[in-house]
């Protein structure tokens, strides 16, 4: 079984009237248990401008499991983003050095197809994104899966 730990923390002296410090931690669990999740993907791609990628592709093997999705943006250029959607509902940008961490369920989206990839959209020249998924493995339906 893995541990794996997620964390962040916020510090600001001057965004609000008093100074901000605020942490948040959080085991990365199997689906309704203390189990930890013990699988992950995970990759590297370079998106051009205007390209449209499915960075992480749904299936039913996964759906209603534990997902855990890290994205970054680890290109340098401050005018480069890109947009990240789920089954063509954005999500929001990432501009150069943000990365964002979100629960996913591989649920059908009700479209053709009915999926909930996670797509990328790249604005502004290439775009080097970072990525993994957590996950607490899939279960094949059939053999079609």
């Amino acid at each position: 079984m893995a541990t794996t730990t997620a964390q962040i923390t916020l510090n600001s002296g001057d965004l609000l009237s008093d100074t901000l410090s605020l942490t948040a931690k959080s085991s990365l669990w199997k689906a309704g248990s203390t189990t930890g999740l013990d699988q992950v993907r995970m990759g590297k791609n370079k998106i051009a401008t205007g390209t449209s990628f499915d960075l992480l592709d749904a299936t039913t093997a996964g759906e209603d499991k534990a997902n855990k999705v890290y994205i970054a943006n680890k290109s340098k250029d401050e005018t480069l983003y890109v947009i990240v959607s789920i089954y063509n509902k954005v999500i929001g940008r990432l501009y150069a050095g943000d990365w964002m961490f979100i629960p996913w369920n591989q649920g059908l989206g009700g479209g053709t197809p009915a999926k909930d990839d996670i797509e990328i959209q790249a604005y502004g020249g290439i775009n080097t994104i970072e990525w993994a998924c957590f996950h607490e493995g899939e279960t094949l339906g059939t053999s079609a899966d």
